[in-house]
């Protein structure tokens, strides 16, 4: 648990600000608890007057919301689907489904669950590192593409039964709109919520002060201290940071990114070190970030330029230099 902490404070930075959003009593509590879920770690803010503990019910939820999508859980609905042991869906598969069908559509195919079979093959799931060849990849090309994948009246249809689904691009940030809206529900109205980096803040604090977050400067290395490279206002929106300088392996000095492109079957490789994306929906930033890394850099802004609803903080190599490129919207949240 040390090491989640300490990632969580190095990662997230959540410090005091001199704007106000004046809402709330200082009479409100304040909430917080930290666990682990998802394979990574979760930590819960919020204030009530009542000063109730929901970690359980948060646990109890995240739990079983493992058991649907995780893809670390033996006995999960996604991977009995992915096994064909069953193609029958529960109604959080179907929304996690239609929402990322949606996502796949709006960006032209750069957002794409179907890459589970690439993304073992490559051995960032439960496979060993493997560098695979141009035949290697080809052969398995067949079985990725969204729209090989259909829901039915409640029943999961592949073109193929070898497709697999993979919904690491999109699973911390639905999760963490569940917990959002979990406090909603209990009447709860200022709290920040963050699963493994993917936050989402409303409200404020009791003294006025709103949410502040940090935003990590991209590592030389996996193994690197994490440091903050600026600091935004985050008012009733999500957050999601996606990056490539920490998920990877290195073979004969050679990095491969996690970030599989399912229009070539091999590890993004670009200048984009890491986005990070603003929206109302944590699941859309969260899908979208992973999305601007496949697309890079250029094909990125051209999408921003006709969808207004994303803002977005870029960060990327230019020569050997950190270089970063902020939206309008974004540049408005973040701390001078």
């Amino acid at each position: 648990m040390d090491k989640v902490i300490s990632k969580i404070l190095l990662l997230l930075l959540l410090v005091i600000s001199i704007y106000s959003c004046n809402s709330g009593t200082s009479e409100l509590k304040k909430v917080h608890f930290m666990g682990e879920a998802q394979g990574t770690y979760y930590a819960i803010t919020y204030y009530d007057t009542l000063g109730r503990n929901f970690q359980p019910q948060i646990d109890s939820l995240l739990d079983d919301f493992d058991q649907t999508v995780s893809l670390w859980e033996e006995n999960s609905l996604l991977r009995q689907i992915n096994s064909n042991q069953t193609l029958a869906l529960n109604p959080l598969m179907v929304d996690m489904l239609d929402k990322s069908f949606k996502i796949s559509v709006l960006t032209d195919g750069y957002f794409d669950i179907s890459v589970g079979k690439l993304v073992k093959a490559w051995g960032f799931s439960f496979t060993d590192p493997t560098v695979l060849d141009s035949s290697m990849v080809d052969s398995l090309m067949q079985y990725v593409g969204y729209s090989k994948v259909k829901v039915d009246d409640g029943i999961l249809k592949k073109e193929l039964p070898e497709i697999e689904l993979d919904f690491n691009a999109i699973a911390q940030g639905y999760s963490s709109d569940m917990m959002a809206n979990f406090l909603s529900s209990k009447g709860i109205d200022n709290y920040l919520v963050d699963i493994g980096g993917e936050v989402i803040a409303k409200g404020c604090k009791p003294n006025g002060d709103h949410w502040v977050v940090g935003i990590e400067k991209p590592a030389e290395d996996k193994y690197s201290t994490q440091k903050v490279d600026v600091k935004i206002i985050l008012d009733n929106m999500s957050v999601v940071t996606s990056g490539n300088y920490r998920k990877y392996y290195e073979n004969n000095g050679v990095k491969y990114s996690h970030t599989i492109n399912p229009f070539t079957g091999f590890p993004v490789s670009h200048t984009l070190l890491s986005v990070s994306v603003l929206s109302d929906k944590a699941w859309k930033a969260d899908a979208m970030a992973t999305a601007f890394m496949v697309m890079g850099l250029e094909k990125s802004l051209e999408f921003l330029k006709n969808n207004s609803e994303y803002d977005a903080y870029f960060i990327y190599n230019d020569n050997g230099e950190y270089k970063t490129y902020a939206t309008e919207g974004f540049k408005n949240i973040i701390v001078k």
